[in-house]
């Protein structure tokens, strides 16, 4: 992160903290002629809208405030969603356990993507359990990462109900 990012989030973590929020991630897109901040927020038990639009009202107050963004900018603010990008140490911490997808650059420069489940995070890097046994990557090495959410069964054509058709009434004597 650069020191720009890192004073904006040093601003907002008490602005989102009486929301009972953390500043999950920030990000500049766009162009410079009109750049958006993006500001992701998370919460213990996830985010509704009503806490998402206070925040945006409250994120936005205290930047206009300072100014630290001198200029024009788009605002935009969310949660960090069932697929999440991984980019901070603790970011890993909080994922133990989950499906993660993450890009990797070896020495060489050889780039590949690594899948399997995030067993240990420490502050030298990370340690993926795959299909070809227990994978250590270094921070250093890492180029992107993200949460991979895995939607459960689908339920079987023809099982249950059918919408707008009333139950058969059997009659019994």
């Amino acid at each position: 992160m650069t020191d720009r990012t890192e004073a904006i989030r040093a601003r907002l973590e008490p602005v989102v903290a009486d929301l009972g929020c953390t500043v999950y991630d920030l990000a500049f897109t766009g162009g410079s002629g009109r750049p958006t901040l993006q500001v992701v927020l998370d919460r213990l038990g996830g985010l509704d809208l009503d806490t998402i639009e206070e925040a945006t009202r409250q994120v936005s107050d205290a930047l206009d405030a300072v100014d630290v963004l001198r200029g024009a900018y788009t605002l935009e603010v969310s949660s960090p969603g069932l697929e999440r990008a991984l980019r901070r140490p603790e970011h890993f911490a909080g994922a133990l356990g989950s499906t993660v997808s993450v890009k990797v650059r070896d020495e060489q420069g050889q780039v590949e993507r690594v899948r399997g489940e995030l067993t240990a995070a420490d502050v030298r890097g990370i340690e993926i359990c795959t299909d070809e046994g227990p994978r250590r990557v270094t921070f250093a090495g890492i180029e992107s990462a993200r949460t991979v959410f895995t939607w459960g069964p689908a339920p079987k054509p023809g099982k249950g109900s059918k919408p707008g058709r009333a139950k058969k009434e059997v009659a019994t004597s």
